[in-house]
């Protein structure tokens, strides 16, 4: 899995690439910590390029959605692919994570 981080001034976009699975969690996870710890507490994980997900790599969305929370911020998902989408749907995480059609529009009107 290629792992993209792209800060901005509002938020960060993370970028996995590929199957996010307990293999790669480790890699999102450090990115998401290494933008918290630095003070980047608004994130998007751009889910377009991930074209599987499986319990481990919910694991690390809620953790890394925790963690920016426990420091003032957010973490929001955008664009998920069809799979995705579906794993989300059927663990009822879709409540809890909200797609976002776009990593510029996860953070609209905040």
């Amino acid at each position: 899995m290629n792992l993209i981080v792209t800060p901005g001034e509002a938020f960060a976009v993370v970028r996995p690439e590929g199957r996010l699975t307990a293999t790669s969690v480790p890699r999102l996870k450090k990115a998401v910590d290494e933008l918290v710890g630095h003070g980047t507490t608004r994130i998007v994980v751009d889910l377009s390029g991930t074209d599987f997900v499986d319990s481990s790599g919910l694991g690390a969305l809620i953790g890394g959605l925790k963690s920016a929370r426990l420091a003032g911020g957010d973490l929001r998902i955008a664009a998920a692919t069809e799979p995705v989408r579906r794993v989300l749907k059927l663990t009822n995480l879709d409540r809890v994570l909200r797609d976002h059609p776009t990593p510029e529009s996860a953070f609209d009107g905040d």
